[in-house]
């Protein structure tokens, strides 16, 4: 295994350093205001989570999503029934995750392959079709799990008074409101924990067993290891960060639909996972971040937009540029995306990593060369 190109702790001190200062160095991109910040750390605990099986093992799961969902009906319907903090929220999130993880996991690992990751899309779509139509008691189906006033909030009502006005109440941590920046900032800190939980299984003994399985699975099977119980715990371990992203989904937004089981969502984790790097700490992070960065401000560009950006230009010409410019933004932001993917897929298939990895190693061999050159003049006495 290489060399880890940078100390661990100076990668989590940088890495906490960009998450945390999201607010700031995003401004001139449009992209500080907290609905967005919060999408880019629960997206990236998602990847984060997805990285660990496929990054790590080779496996490929299209499935992903019906664990991103569960998350989000168990926080939910734990603030539906106990309290609105956030706390027992995330941790039934978690939990019935991990146990929907362990029983897919369990089922699809027998098998290898394309077969595995179609076991894992029909188990997502089997479960986005009980939340949307048989287990609609659970989930209330096509409207979507969402609070009441009527609802018992045991703990809250225990021990808390109800809301001035009579309102919704807002998720919260220990009084603190999980709305705005607040909310942003509890998200970042629980991906910062994420990126730590992920490093270690990198740099463990069990990350290494995982790369070996992926490397050649069956020559380990010949030695008489059996990998199965590793391939299963690292399904479980994505699963439950999957369900993780989900709960976060209910405490900035506390509802939860069926929609986010749907095959897409599986679909585009997969892209955040490929476009930034697979099997790297950082690059998952960095593919959510641009996808949801395109999702949000590429497709809010419309047609008014795009006028005032040409209106330098004479009008017929500015027209042109409008209608060209309109395929690639607005609703067309999937052309754009679809067009940077196979830009990456085709020219760099390490992920914008591999980019950064090239450009760092350009400068570092350039500033190598001018040393051996200078070395060699003193030498010679030139």
């Amino acid at each position: 295994m290489k060399k880890p190109f940078l100390n661990d702790n100076l990668l989590l001190l940088i890495v906490a350093a960009v998450v945390l200062l999201m607010p700031i160095w995003l401004q001139p991109f449009g992209a500080a205001y907290p609905d967005l910040l919060q999408k880019f750390a629960i997206y990236g605990i998602f990847a984060i989570g997805f990285n660990i099986l496929f990054g790590l093992t080779g496996y490929l799961s299209f499935g992903h999503a019906a664990f991103l969902g569960v998350g989000s009906y168990a926080a939910v319907w734990s603030f539906k029934l106990l309290t609105m903090n956030v706390i027992p929220a995330v941790m039934f999130g978690v939990l019935f995750s991990g146990i929907l993880a362990l029983i897919i996991g369990f089922l699809s690992l027998r098998r290898s392959g394309i077969y595995f990751s179609i076991l894992t899309l029909a188990f997502a779509q089997m479960s986005y079709n009980l939340a949307y139509s048989v287990l609609t008691p659970i989930t209330n189906g096509e409207t979507g799990l969402q609070l009441k006033q009527s609802d018992p909030r045991l703990i809250d009502r225990l021990f808390f008074d109800a809301p001035a006005g009579g309102g919704l109440p807002s998720t919260d941590l220990f009084g603190i409101t999980m709305s705005g920046y607040p909310g942003f900032y509890f998200c970042a800190v629980v991906l910062l924990i994420c990126f730590f939980i992920s490093m270690r299984i990198f740099r463990s003994p069990f990350g290494l067993m995982l790369r070996g399985i992926k490397s050649n699975q069956n020559r380990m099977n010949y030695t008489g290891l059996n990998t199965r119980p590793y391939m299963l715990t690292a399904f479980v371990i994505s699963g439950m960060f999957a369900g993780l992203a989900g709960s976060l989904l209910a405490v900035t937004d506390p509802l939860a639909g069926a929609e986010r089981m749907q095959w897409t969502a599986s679909g585009e984790v997969v892209l955040m996972t490929i476009l930034g790097g697979v099997g790297t700490l950082i690059g998952p992070m960095l593919g959510a971040g641009l996808i949801k960065y395109f999702e949000n401000i590429f497709s809010s560009f419309g047609d008014s937009v795009l006028q005032q950006f040409f209106s330098f230009l004479p009008e017929p010409v500015a027209d042109v540029f409008v209608s060209v410019a309109g395929l690639f933004v607005g609703s067309g932001w999937h052309l754009t995306l679809g067009l940077l993917f196979m830009v990456i897929v085709i020219f760099l298939p390490g992920g914008l990593v591999e980019g950064f990895n090239r450009i760092f190693k350009l400068f570092t061999s350039g500033k190598k060369n001018k040393t051996v050159t200078v070395t060699s003049q003193d030498q010679t006495g030139e």
